[in-house]
């Protein structure tokens, strides 16, 4: 079954990249010997890489619709964290953040628009984001863990090969979908890029990376909980996404994706709301909540919606809101640094409630009535 196949392949390339990027920093610290500041350009690097090849590949696929484009960048991935345990120069870095490492960043939205393209414009292929969606919040919930035992039990040689392992795993499942159909060639929409939509989910996800830099420090120093308190805020968030994705897939086609997506911004914003007035764990938790939910609508409605509006440039959409989001956390970390020493943590929350309720704006005035301009539009039949 071609879903199946395409879950296991979001799954295991989610684990693969949950075990690398929660303990990237640390190996170019404590490895490769890099400082912050080269830590940070390293990083910037790889995620302009990947929004680069995704871009590059997003419209190669909306002309000629295939499964290589996947299943090369995910073993140039697999390639890449083979070698990275032996490589200690930091101009060597850099070149594999703009090549084999940055590629990884196309995977993504590579599997998404493949999903779309095999499963079609029905129920089917509609419903394929926000359950995938599922499979990339599940591999966060675990593989985080996963690397911490394999990191802890043979260091960060076992980490990065195990994490190319997965990749490879997930390269051969991606094998297994069948080749999508012949397509006509796709150009630009008329009215070319929905700048403003790109907007309101970049600013979404810088206040969810900035969030993400000032809650640990808020919950354990100006709250004073302890250093467990954040591991137990951040499974009950990933335990609400996993559970709100699920249900995006039952939601009645009469509801407006929209309509989902505003209320995602809404809950957002709440969260931030809840967090910055909170004394303890249960109103932490509650926000968490709150959290996990606004995640999982903009997150899964949010790349159905991009793909709606662009058919049938699905890979186009899917790429550009994939980039959206890799930009949101290239702003996110220096605006939030600056925040926190500047303002403190809890005016920094605040500051990223009012970006995510920005963002939910501009959505709004950049999204009229969009739900019958997408089904007007889009072609019959598929």
């Amino acid at each position: 079954m071609p879903f199946v196949a395409l879950f296991a392949a979001v799954l295991l390339l989610g684990v693969a990249d949950s075990m690398i990027n929660s303990y990237i920093v640390l190996f170019g610290a404590d490895e490769a010997g890099l400082t912050p500041i080269r830590i940070g350009v390293w990083s910037s690097v790889c995620a302009i890489a990947g929004m680069t090849i995704s871009w590059w590949l997003g419209r190669r696929f909306d002309h000629r619709p295939a499964r290589v484009y996947a299943i090369v960048v995910i073993l140039l991935g697999a390639a890449g964290y083979l070698l990275l345990p032996r490589v200690t120069s930091f101009p060597v870095l850099l070149v594999m953040a703009a090549t084999v490492l940055g590629a990884t960043g196309a995977a993504f939205p590579q599997l998404f628009a493949l999903a779309r393209a095999v499963l079609g414009d029905g129920a089917a292929g509609q419903r394929s984001a926000p359950l995938l969606r599922t499979a990339w919040s599940l591999a966060w919930a675990g593989g985080p863990l996963f690397g911490a035992l394999v990191l802890s039990r043979g260091g960060y040689d076992a980490l990065m090969w195990t994490a190319a392992a997965v990749f490879l795993g997930s390269a051969l499942m991606v094998l297994t979908v069948p080749r999508p159909g012949p397509v006509t060639a796709v150009h630009p929409a008329p009215g070319g890029t929905p700048v403003l939509l790109t907007t309101a989910i970049t600013l979404f996800f810088t206040a969810m990376f900035a969030g993400s830099l000032a809650l640990p420090l808020f919950v354990t120093r100006a709250l004073h909980q302890g250093p467990a308190a954040v591991g137990v805020l951040y499974s009950v968030c990933a335990a609400v996404e996993v559970a709100a994705t699920l249900g995006l897939a039952a939601v009645p086609d009469r509801v407006g994706q929209r309509t989902l997506i505003l209320g995602g911004f809404g809950a957002f914003v709440c969260y931030f709301a809840v967090t910055v007035v909170s004394t303890g764990m249960p109103m932490l938790v509650a926000g968490q909540i709150l959290r996990g939910t606004g995640i999982a609508v903009v997150g899964a409605a949010g790349i159905r919606y991009f793909q709606d509006l662009l058919a049938p440039a699905t890979g186009r959409a899917t790429t550009l809101f994939s980039n959206a989001t890799t930009a949101g956390l290239l702003l996110s970390g220096v605006l939030a640094g600056v925040a926190v020493e500047q303002f403190g943590y809890r005016t920094t929350l605040l500051l990223c409630g009012v970006t995510a309720a920005l963002g939910g704006v501009a959505f709004a005035l950049a999204s009229p009535g969009r739900r019958a301009a997408v089904h007007s539009e889009r072609p019959s039949g598929g």
